[in-house]
């Protein structure tokens, strides 16, 4: 709380002993003189001294230092109170004496002084004398000091970082004449050693003297200095820290002024004034001497360094009456505030009692200027408020100043000490609570009333253990991990971790299972009932429980379910597991990027846990649950790992059987658990991960399918959960079919359950609206189980006991809402003419943008998340084809790589089809054409368009249009062969949408064809194609070879020609 000066301040001394006469040197040049006339070794006359004598003297003074070393122990004899000043001579470091009583070296050697020797009484008179401080001088180094000021009579520690500050005070403890002007700085942050402007420091300081300096640790230059303010100045103005060249070699070149000389005094004075010799007080000035005095420059030897130098002034305090009832009554309030201050910190009482002790008077209120610096001095004010007691030189307005500050360090203090209490009593209460309830432990155990729960808790993990079919690796385990956990204290933190261990090993169900239920029609009955169509995926559950059947039990499985969004992947999962009553659990792994949530965590992290596999054992509590891994082509990867490979071991039907989780590090068999994934493509599923999984690919859904799960499941279900299910409202085929078609294209169902649970919102609001609270009252149209609900409500109410109030606030005070009964009378069909009214206009209008396709348009057949969509390609002739015009193809429609190579390998292609079959047709020679897909908006990318793109250009080269009802799909090379393509079930159900009659697929696809129900290739027409050829006799079936062969650029320079020559004759 106290600041750095405050401390030192503590440290001054009050009683002289063991004064060390060769520390004045530091002080001033006339102290050493008298101590060289009482060695004998100067002559009685004062004299300057140079820079080698200086050294010299030094020198000598360090060796006696050394001498006395071994004195020092037995000297202590002489002086009155040496147990009360041991900081000054007997300090193991120089600094700390020299910054206690300014009495040693200062050089930071384990020096104790000269004080140590024994001198006869007139040489101890002598060295006890007060430096004489001059009182008249009139230029000085000017130093900063930041934060706070200094006051007389108080030590302070400064730090020198300025190399050339640090040479000029070196010279200046040297010559006998350490003393300097200290001014504050007006701004806080400021750090320098010198002033460059006196704006930034305020014109009143103090007059200090340097006790002591000794260098800084790891600093070459730097040193502190230990200050001590001897009375207040005045800056008149300031010599900024430039030296002119011109004089740089005279002030080189300049002799050590004179010191001023001290007034004489006779050994009974000195003998009187022993008491004070450390104490530096303002009384203690030298005084003037009766002779005159020569003027001369005390300083002048710093001008060869850059530091600053400011002509001062003396201030004097304005005189006062100290019995002046104003100035007794603030200095009794001044010291009333220390004594509650003290009361509150001992480091205060320790300030304020070294200061009445130091006090000549031994009075503190006899010298009120003293008590208002003191005062100032202790806090730990703003520097302004410091700087405003230490330039009042009114005392009633410094001690009204001073007693502000302090009465702000007293509220400073009374805060601290009511937050410090606070902290004790609640720290106390705790160590309290603590101590009492471990000796209410310690009495009970003795008394056998209750023990600590320890033996309880064994006894429960064994009988758990007991009923389980451990292995034995697993049981030995178990029993370490219980004998540790009954050798532990509960308030050890490893109990909670052993604990916590033994009831998760505990959990896992070793040796159980759900008994499997093998009969194919029950299991066929229950995924028909939940699901329609996946024809595959129910095929192969059905295989699965045939060979479990012979065999008379089954090992895990490792499926993975891929197909576009809601066509059942997450819901058959359950359906299966309830088919072959076995315990279903779901996690999803999309996003997921930490493999602790697969493996678990060590179990040396706070708050571990077992991966999520171990987590599912513990629900299910049986080993062949079915477990169902969600989103598993949507796994993440992050700096916590790669959780896709740490799946590849708990998909391993290999390795699986002892799969190692980090939080159990015990071996787990999950061979008999049934995992089954989905995906919505493969393409980001890691390899090695595929490669472990049986692949089911789930179809999306066509339009007879979508509208037989409306019928059967979505509808009734939304009927229900709209609150209709006795009410006349129904939504007939036709809206349905129409809600498929122009409002649900997507591949699944999900969107389609929203659009008719949305239908029967509307019809229950239209209800609720149009007969009104009038003519449905709540209290008349309970229906029949609402009013046994209300019954049986009222029942349990009454039989409860009665709560208090406070309970009765907690608890839900609304009674159940039970279901209304709709009249009779309401009837609402909903069909596709007011089906906009409920679910908007339609989204999706007709597939087919052309009822008759101009030459260079073609139907092309697409993919996407959404199932199947027709996709046109059309090219055109961006100019007139003349003899000097140079082909070229642009391309747009946001299209991807992978198609832009197909409609170049197309263009080449077309190209190389016309050389062969019509050969003179030179349309692509000098022919620009542009190629556009459109809906810009939606990126596209893939190879099957690259039969399409031909077909275009084919088609504007010939003037030719294409059929409209025909489609087409597959990847072309340039040699006109027709590739292996995807989604022909989706692309198929997207022609027949489009009106098509015939899709054209490559040949490689006949088995996909073959494939298909026939309700899907109900009413169109495959025809597969090895080459183009076959696709170019399909599409253009009227064509006239011979119109196509003509030569469309040779009719165009003919007519350039014979235009040409007749505006030649023109001209």
């Amino acid at each position: 709380m106290l600041p750095s000066e405050i401390q030192v301040g503590c440290l001054r001394p009050s009683v002289p002993a063991r004064t060390t006469p060769a520390s004045t040197s530091l002080f001033s040049t006339s102290a050493a003189r008298r101590k060289e006339k009482h060695d004998g070794s100067s002559d009685d006359s004062a004299k300057p001294l140079s820079d080698e004598d200086a050294n010299t003297a030094a020198e000598e003074k360090s060796g006696h230092r050394e001498k006395d070393l071994s004195e020092t122990k037995t000297s202590t004899t002489e002086s009155p109170s040496s147990s009360n000043n041991k900081g000054e001579g007997g300090s193991q470091d120089g600094k700390a004496g020299s910054a206690a009583g300014g009495s040693s070296s200062g050089s930071g050697n384990d020096a104790p002084g000269d004080g140590g020797r024994k001198p006869s009484q007139k040489q101890t008179n002598r060295a006890l004398q007060k430096p004489e401080i001059p009182e008249i001088y009139p230029q000085v180094m000017a130093i900063p000091i930041a934060k706070r000021p200094l006051f007389p009579g108080f030590y302070k520690a400064i730090t020198i970082k300025d190399p050339n500050v640090s040479h000029a005070i070196q010279e200046m403890m040297k010559r006998g004449q350490p003393y300097i002007g200290a001014f504050l700085f007006k701004d806080e942050n400021a750090d320098e050693d010198v002033i460059r402007d006196p704006a930034d420091v305020y014109e009143t300081g103090v007059f200090a003297q340097i006790t002591s300096a000794f260098p800084l640790t790891g600093e070459k230059s730097g040193l502190t200095a230990i200050l001590y303010p001897h009375r207040r100045i005045k800056m008149s103005s300031l010599i900024p820290p430039i030296i002119p060249e011109a004089r740089k070699a005279e002030t080189e070149s300049a002799d050590v002024p004179d010191p001023i000389p001290p007034k004489p005094e006779d050994e009974a004075s000195q003998e009187m004034k022993g008491d004070v010799v450390a104490s530096f007080e303002e009384g203690a000035v030298a005084n003037k001497s009766d002779t005159a005095i020569e003027i001369y420059e005390p300083i002048s030897f710093l001008r060869k360094y850059p530091v600053t130098l400011a002509n001062v002034d003396n201030l004097v305090e304005e005189p006062f009456d100290p019995k002046s009832p104003v100035v007794r009554a603030v200095t009794n309030e001044i010291v009333n505030v220390f004594k509650e201050v003290a009361a509150m910190n001992s480091l205060f009482r320790d300030q304020i009692s070294t200061f009445s002790i130091s006090q000549s008077t031994g009075n503190v209120t006899a010298e009120p200027s003293k008590l208002a610096d003191f005062a100032a001095a202790v806090s730990a004010g703003e520097p302004a408020e410091l700087q405003e007691v230490l330039a009042s030189m009114n005392v009633e307005d410094r001690m009204h100043k001073a007693l502000v500050v302090l009465k702000k360090e007293l509220m400073n203090a009374q805060l601290q000490s009511k937050i410090t209490k606070d902290v004790e009593q609640k720290i106390t209460k705790r160590q309290r609570e603590y101590w009492l309830m471990e000796q209410m432990k310690g009495i009970r155990r003795e008394l056998g009333i209750e023990s600590d729960g320890k033996d309880k808790l064994v006894e429960n993990f064994k009988e758990k253990a007991d009923k389980l079919a451990m292995p034995e690796a697993i049981r030995k385990v178990f029993d370490d991990e219980i004998n540790k956990l009954a050798h532990l204290e509960p308030a050890a933190s490893e109990f909670n971790v052993t604990r916590n261990y033994l009831d998760w090993l505990t959990q896992i169900p070793w040796g159980q299972r759900s008994a499997e239920n093998f009969d194919i029609k029950h299991a066929m009955g229950v995924l028909d009932e939940d699901h329609y169509g996946l024809k595959d995926v129910k095929d192969r559950i059905l295989e699965f429980i045939a060979v479990g059947k012979l065999l008379g039990t089954v090992e895990g499985k490792i499926l993975c379910f891929v197909g576009p969004p809601g066509v059942g992947k997450t819901s058959i999962g359950k359906s299966i597991a309830r088919a072959l009553n076995r315990q279903y659990y779901r996690f999803s792994v999309g996003g997921l990027t930490d493999v602790a949530e697969i493996k678990g965590h060590r179990r040396t992290y706070v708050g571990a846990l077992p991966g999520r596999v171990i987590q599912a054992l513990k629900k299910c509590q049986t080993e062949n649950p079915l477990i169902l891994i969600d989103e598993v082509d949507k796994i993440g990867r992050g700096y916590q790992g790669d959780p896709s490979s740490a799946l590849l071991e708990l998909l391993d039907p290999e390795q699986n059987n002892s799969f190692l989780d980090h939080y159990m590090d015990v071996p787990v068999d999950l061979s008999k658990v049934l995992f089954v994934c989905t995906a919505n493509m493969t393409d980001t599923i890691p390899r090695p991960l595929l490669d472990r999984m049986e692949v089911i690919r789930l179809s999306g859904y066509v339009s007879d399918e979508k509208k037989a799960i409306a019928d059967r499941y979505l509808s009734p279900a939304a009927k229900e959960l709209a609150g209709l299910k006795d009410v006349n409202v129904a939504l007939s085929d036709q809206a349905i079919e129409e809600l498929i078609k122009s409002y649900c294209r997507e591949s699944g169902v999900r969107n389609l359950k929203k659009q008719i649970e949305k239908v029967y919102r509307k019809s229950a609001l239209k209800i609720v609206q149009d007969l009104g609270e009038e003519v449905l009252p709540e209290a008349e149209a309970l229906t029949e189980d609402g009013k046994a609900a209300m019954a049986e409500s009222e029942k349990v109410s009454d039989a409860k006991e009665p709560i208090s109030p406070e309970a009765t606030e907690k608890a839900t005070t609304e009674k159940p809402r039970v279901a209304l009964k709709v009249p009779d009378s309401v009837n609402i069909v909903i069909d596709k003419e007011n089906l906009k009214d409920y679910v908007g206009p339609p989204i999706f209008t007709s597939d087919r943008l052309y009822d008759i396709t101009p030459p260079g348009v073609a139907m092309g057949l697409a993919w996407t998340q959404l199932g199947g969509s027709a996709m046109y390609i059309e090219s055109i002739l961006q100019s007139v084809l003349r003899p000097k015009s140079s082909p070229g193809l642009e391309i747009t429609g946001n299209l991807k790589t992978v198609m832009k190579e197909s409609s170049t390998i197309a263009y080449s292609f077309a190209k190389a089809y016309m050389v062969k079959e019509f050969a003179n047709n030179h349309f692509f020679d000098k022919a620009k054409i542009h190629l556009h897909v459109p809906e810009g908006a939606v990126q596209k990318d893939g190879p099957s368009a690259g039969v399409t793109m031909a077909t275009s250009l084919l088609s504007l080269a010939l003037d030719s249009p294409v059929d409209p009802t025909v489609a087409m799909t597959g990847e072309l090379t340039l040699t006109g062969k027709v590739l292996r393509i995807g989604g022909l079930r989706e692309k198929t159900v997207a022609a027949r949408r489009a009106g098509c009659k015939m899709i054209i697929f490559p040949e490689d696809n006949m088995s996909d064809w073959l494939e298909l129900p026939e309700n899907i290739k109900e009413g169109i027409e495959g025809r597969p194609a090895s080459w183009y050829s076959e696709i170019f006799d399909l599409v253009f079936p009227s064509l006239d070879k011979e119109k196509a062969n003509t030569c469309r650029i040779s009719e165009g320079k003919k007519e350039n020609e014979s235009s040409s020559s007749e505006s030649d004759k023109d001209d």
